[in-house]
């Protein structure tokens, strides 16, 4: 699941096209049906956004560290300072999808999909 979510697909079924945007998912995955909003209110998602932060954060600071020790001891400090707040900013945008499909990978994990978090209708049969 988390290697599906990892390349942005379905960590169900490993299905594409579950977005609509970069920021936003589909109703519900279009090979599985599973419902990709599954939270019960509106602070489901807090947990991706805070994961999101962390990592990319740490992502952030972590490039900024290897900056300084790779040019150590003449280090370009307005350089670093200016790279660190471009990372800074960018990288919570760049990280989102994955994120959010990682905690959905892990809500999966340890929440097994129920039936009521499969659409109901279906637009085309499926054999089983």
């Amino acid at each position: 699941m988390i290697g599906r979510a990892l390349v942005l697909r379905c960590p169900r079924c490993g299905g594409r096209g579950i977005r609509r945007s970069w920021f936003k998912f589909k109703h519900a995955c279009p090979t599985c049906e599973l419902a990709l909003e599954r939270g019960e209110s509106e602070d489901y998602w807090l947990g991706a956004y805070m994961f999101n932060l962390v990592v990319a954060e740490l992502v952030s600071v972590g490039i900024a560290v290897v900056v300084i020790v790779a040019v150590w001891p003449d280090v370009p400090w307005n350089l670093v300072w200016g790279l660190s707040v471009v990372l800074a900013v960018a990288m919570p945008i760049l990280y989102f999808p994955f994120s959010r499909d990682l905690w959905l990978a892990f809500d999966l994990m340890f929440r097994p999909t129920e039936p009521d978090h499969v659409t109901e209708h279906r637009t085309t049969p499926r054999a089983h």
